[in-house]
């Protein structure tokens, strides 16, 4: 009887079940979204509850389109957005306030006050990151300051914080009866309160934002078995757990120095295996942890994250009508030659990687009375092939190795035009496999190395196939005009926000 690996998948947007086969093929999959909360402007909420619903809906929706039961399951892994935090009581599995999202910018006077003394650069030594609103520590202390009650609470030991994947974990294995409070080395690495040589909280970071560290899980490898499931999936061992961004390293079999992957969702995230040494960034990039399987040492990565890409696309159709559905946007940007001389800069929540700018919005740069929706949707989709040769230019520089391809996946992938004009502005080739969601797929390697389903990672390397290849069509100087201009109409973002 053929088994199967399970992932759960749960998105800023949507969370999605998917259940794989032995060759990494897709079985089934279902999935839902859930509500984008935005109680005032840079504030933008989850409610956990809806979440975990969601959650247990759509596996049973896949396990019910698979035509399996928990029993045919081996293992099952889980996959988040990440940094997005959640405090909950841990007897009644309450949530005390909304999730706090990854693109939230309320703890930007918390972010500026931690950096008058040291720099936005204090904490890089020991976290990876810069002082910036994305990140979960600042949004546990927000949290406990501004909810009654909150850090007596925490100091008492009855609260408990996770990002989703430890959020989802707790439910899953049980909740307020027995579930286990973990995390991995990846989701860790995005709170400002993980040391990435010590693999463990940092006890000088937790005292300086005032976090008991009773509320913290523990701290696991990205592939290992946490505890068995109940429920719908009851008995199925839950053994992989790795933060979106990992996750799709993960799947994309980037398991080697130098490989790397663009994954194109709400945001956009390039990350690059450094293998076993972290690479301090000197280029405004992230080091992180890229994933950790059992006992084996932990691999680290470089990561240039963008807070807006495909999300812009859902602003052109939720907030100004100009159309009707995410995919409309590449035939109505090929109803013009080009921009027309139009660069959108989608700094809605700051600006990430490679400038860290939370006092920058959003601009829209070059407008004539020649422009029409149709530059402004050819705006929209470039914007994220420039964003992301910022982002590969800074790798270039840090690491000292020049990519020679590179792995896309996420649901942008399927938007030809843009696929093009990344090859075009990269001046390398873009290449996309058979199975663009990734993300799940690394989640359920993570869980099935870890029960012996795989056995070695290399092995995975063969499930991998390509799809589609783009090549580079630009001339020299049309790129780089191009990016003079993009990088022209950044600087027009920047101090926006007194």
């Amino acid at each position: 009887m053929e088994r199967y690996v399970g992932a759960l998948d749960q998105g800023t947007t949507s969370t999605r079940f998917m259940i794989f086969d032995h060759g990494g093929h897709v079985v089934a999959v279902d999935q839902k979204e859930h509500e984008q909360i935005y109680p005032q402007p840079g504030w933008v909420e989850h409610d956990p509850l809806e979440i975990w619903t969601r959650s247990v809906e759509v596996t049973r929706g896949a396990l019910a389109k698979a035509g399996i039961t928990a029993a045919d399951l081996a293992a099952v892994g889980v996959t988040n957005q990440r940094e997005t935090t959640v405090v909950w009581d841990r007897r009644t599995g309450q949530p005390v306030h909304n999730a706090i999202v990854w693109q939230d910018t309320r703890t930007d006077q918390i972010c500026n006050e931690l950096s008058r003394d040291g720099g936005q650069d204090r904490l890089r030594s020991k976290t990876g990151l810069p002082l910036a609103t994305y990140f979960s520590g600042p949004k546990i202390k927000w949290i406990l300051d501004h909810v009654p009650g909150a850090r007596a609470k925490a100091e008492a030991g009855e609260l408990l914080f996770g990002n989703i994947d430890t959020w989802c974990i707790w439910n899953m294995t049980g909740g307020p009866s027995g579930g286990v409070h973990v995390t991995d080395v990846t989701n860790a690495s995005r709170t400002l309160l993980f040391n990435y040589t010590t693999l463990d909280w940092d006890p000088e970071i937790l005292e300086l934002l005032g976090i008991p560290r009773a509320m913290l899980p523990s701290v696991k490898a990205s592939s290992e078995v946490y505890g068995k499931a109940v429920a719908d999936l009851a008995g199925v061992p839950v053994a992989g757990d790795l933060g979106d961004q990992q996750a799709a390293l993960f799947g994309q079999t980037c398991y080697s120095v130098g490989e790397a992957k663009n994954t194109y969702g709400t945001g956009c995230f390039m990350l690059l295996n450094t293998g076993t040494r972290a690479v301090p960034s000197k280029s405004g990039l992230l080091t992180t942890l890229a994933y950790k399987i059992g006992s084996q040492p932990a691999q680290y990565a470089l990561e240039g994250s963008i807070a807006i890409t495909g999300a812009l696309v859902q602003w052109l159709r939720d907030n100004l009508g100009m159309i009707e559905k995410s995919s409309d946007v590449e035939p109505l940007a090929r109803t013009v030659e080009d921009n027309g001389g139009v660069y959108f800069v989608p700094a809605f929540s700051g600006l990430f990687a490679p400038y860290w700018r939370n006092d920058a919005r959003g601009v829209i740069a070059g407008l004539t009375r020649y422009v029409n929706k149709g530059h402004i949707a050819r705006a929209v989709l470039e914007a994220t092939a420039w964003q992301t040769r910022e982002v590969l230019d800074a790798m270039n520089a840090d690491s000292g190795v020049p990519l020679t391809a590179l792995k896309v996946d996420g649901g942008m992938v399927y938007n030809e035009l843009l696929m093009q004009f990344q090859s075009d502005v990269l001046n390398v080739p873009v290449i996309r496999p058979q199975v663009a969601e990734t993300t799940a797929l690394g989640a359920a390697y993570a869980a099935g190395l870890a029960v012996g389903y795989w056995q070695e990672v290399e092995d995975l390397r063969e499930n991998w196939a390509k799809d589609k290849e783009w090549h580079p069509t630009m001339d020299d100087a049309t790129r780089e005009a191009g990016y003079k201009a993009w990088k022209k109409a950044v600087t027009r973002t920047f101090g926006w926000v007194e």
